[in-house]
């Protein structure tokens, strides 16, 4: 049985070697899409364009607009000369936040009463204008505090600082960098195995194996096992870029690591084989394996958190393998996380892969029959 099996997979090897798009297919889209996502996909906010209406001539005025102007997020600010160009620039789209500063601000300060302050922010990019809101807040903040202590105004005793754990000067491709990792590796596993058979198919050499002395398992077997090898081959170049070329921090164990990757590319390739026996074609079994990527990295809490998704989804997303394997590449890179919380994220994928694999087989043996 294991030269039958060992044929095989030396077979697919060659297959995919020799094959140039495959070659292609393998190598450059991974690495395209880990810098391109590294540095493009970013939730950070960055390079604002703000306006500035500002109707008082007080010193105290001027201030706060120096330190809005000097905050490295806001790098594009506009002067607006009246009420009226609040309403068009907003709706243009040439600033996300507009600040409206009144008569009495200054005289208001000086006096130690409340000086109103007017923000305008555009509510269709709601990530932003929530982003954007906060870093305005945390300027005024710190300006109301430092013109009382100028002034000698009381100020509130109870001074808040946050601390961000794990990643404490917010780089978001610590972030992103072993989000990819996942979404990397499960596309090519899924893209591999899901051409294999559908190949051989569309080559007609897919009935020179079922004459030959080689039983259903064993097929399946060879290739699973190239598939297995492919993606652990594509996930460790990604980890090592993420390590050397990125400089995030790596702090947990590497064995931890790549076992919970054997067994999150288990589910992946139980799926791409389930796919690779319904598919007649190649191009068939593409766009299915398209059609399982989308959801599962939008499912996944790549790009928004799952504990604010209905319940339902929730529900139905504790199939997703890529949820729990993302957990996992995230707190070993960046907290150490223990072993028995590896495995608590670890078992859910196993018991996926159990039965995508087993699945795969049971279809596999009745499309042949």
């Amino acid at each position: 049985m294991f030269s039958r099996v060992y044929a095989i997979i030396i077979k697919e090897f060659l297959a995919v070697w020799r094959d140039k798009k495959s070659r292609a297919v393998l190598i450059i889209p991974p690495l395209v899409q880990l810098f391109v996502f590294a540095f493009a996909a970013t939730l950070d906010v960055k390079n604002v364009s703000i306006a500035i209406l500002n109707r008082d001539m007080g010193k105290a005025s001027f201030e706060l607009i120096q330190r809005f102007k000097g905050a490295p997020t806001f790098n594009h600010v506009r002067y607006l000369e009246g009420v009226k160009e609040i309403a068009p620039i907003i709706d243009q789209q040439k600033a996300v936040m507009v600040i409206h500063i009144d008569e009495q601000f200054s005289r208001n300060l000086y006096a130690g009463k409340q000086a109103a302050l007017q923000l305008i922010l555009d509510g269709r990019k709601s990530n932003t204008a929530q982003i954007v809101q906060g870093y305005a807040l945390n300027l005024i903040d710190q300006f109301s505090r430092d013109f009382a202590h100028d002034q000698g105004f009381p100020v509130q005793p109870t001074l808040l600082i946050g601390r961000n754990w794990y990643n404490p000067n917010l780089l978001y491709y610590w972030f992103n960098v072993p989000n990819l990792c996942g979404v990397l590796t499960m596309l090519v596993s899924l893209i591999v195995t899901a051409l294999s058979v559908a190949r051989e198919r569309e080559l007609g050499t897919f009935d020179q194996l079922l004459v030959s002395p080689v039983q259903p398992f064993e097929i399946l077997l060879g290739k699973t096992i190239p598939a297995i090898i492919i993606s652990l081959v594509e996930g460790t170049i990604i980890i090592l870029a993420a390590i050397f070329f990125f400089q995030i921090p790596f702090t947990g164990s590497l064995l931890l690591l790549y076992f919970s990757l054997f067994v999150f590319i288990c589910s992946i390739v139980g799926v791409g084989l389930f796919l690779s026996a319904l598919c007649t074609t190649q191009q068939q079994a593409i766009l299915g394996s398209f059609i399982f990527i989308s959801p599962a990295v939008l499912l996944s809490g790549y790009a928004t958190p799952i504990e604010n998704m209905p319940p339902w989804l929730q529900t139905f997303d504790l199939i997703n393998p890529l949820r729990y394997f993302l957990v996992i590449v995230k707190g070993i890179f960046l907290k150490d996380m223990p072993a028995h919380l590896v495995w608590a994220n670890t078992w859910p994928m196993a018991l996926i892969a159990a039965f995508t694999l087993t699945g795969a087989d049971w279809f596999f043996r009745r499309r042949l029959e």
